[in-house]
């Protein structure tokens, strides 16, 4: 049996108003785009959606930037180009994630609908 130690991070967050409230989000619907969080102030600088690609629908080339993005592959097939040129293959329960300044694009490679949900957060500096 293998033991792993994963170190947590705590960072102090502060607010100009008032905190970030707790929410539900439908991620059911037709739309190409569902969105869950939209940033400050719904959240601390978090955003995330629910993206829907029909069979050989892409997303776009877009850039994390500043940012890093996790993908949760909730249905389908498709690939993802990392950077132009790395493609990596991913389904139903597969996450993806993109380091910042990583320009990528999502392909719906399969013939259902391509769903899955990405969350953004801005990169802090670590002590």
């Amino acid at each position: 049996m293998r033991r792993f130690v994963i170190p947590l991070l705590f960072a102090t967050v502060a607010y100009a108003g008032n905190p970030p409230e707790p929410k539900v989000v439908s991620l059911s619907g037709d739309g190409k785009e569902v969105p869950i969080l939209t940033g400050v102030p719904e959240s601390a600088g978090m955003r995330s959606g629910r993206i829907l690609l029909a069979p050989g629908e892409s997303v776009g080339e877009h850039t994390t930037g500043d940012h890093e993005e996790v993908l949760v592959v909730l249905e389908g097939r498709g690939e993802i180009v990392l950077n132009g040129s790395r493609k990596l293959p991913v389904e139903a329960n597969h996450a993806v994630y993109c380091p910042p300044r990583t320009v990528h694009n999502v392909t719906n490679t399969g013939t259902v609908p391509l769903r899955y949900v990405y969350v953004v957060a801005p990169v802090t500096a670590s002590n």
